[in-house]
């Protein structure tokens, strides 16, 4: 009913990473798949979708990779989950209005986070002190 399978988390941890260190030069794809430890296959995939789609551009050649093609405040994790994985939450209208309002709930979640916020998270999460006892 609400199926989100593993290619929206890992794809959103490769875009969030591409935000991070892309800025206008295309980024490699290798590279992001390194450090995001995210097969190079499986993100080719994921990559090529979200470029058809109008999310990314690539470039071949030497100097290639992937780019945004907007800019990743305006990309939200539901249409990138909506891109991957289909319409969300599309068999639960017919289940019932409980799970109509799950689905709305979870859709509007999604919908207020952008790819640009989930790099930002990532940032602050990194430098974020630890406290030992």
């Amino acid at each position: 009913m609400l199926a989100i399978t593993a290619k929206s988390p890992y794809a959103l941890r490769a875009l969030a990473e591409l935000a991070r260190t892309g800025g206008d030069a295309p980024v490699p794809l290798g590279e992001i798949a390194r450090r995001r430890d995210v097969p190079v296959q499986f993100l080719e995939g994921l990559f090529g979708t979200l470029r058809r789609g109008g999310i990314l551009l690539s470039q071949r050649g030497v100097k290639g990779g992937y780019s945004f093609a907007r800019p990743p405040q305006e990309i939200t994790v539901l249409e990138i989950v909506e891109m991957l994985e289909g319409d969300l939450g599309a068999e639960a209208r017919a289940a019932g209005s409980v799970w109509t309002e799950a689905t709305e709930a979870l859709r509007g979640v999604l919908g207020a986070i952008t790819v640009a916020e989930v790099a930002e998270r990532e940032a602050a999460a990194a430098t974020a002190p630890m406290y030992y006892i």
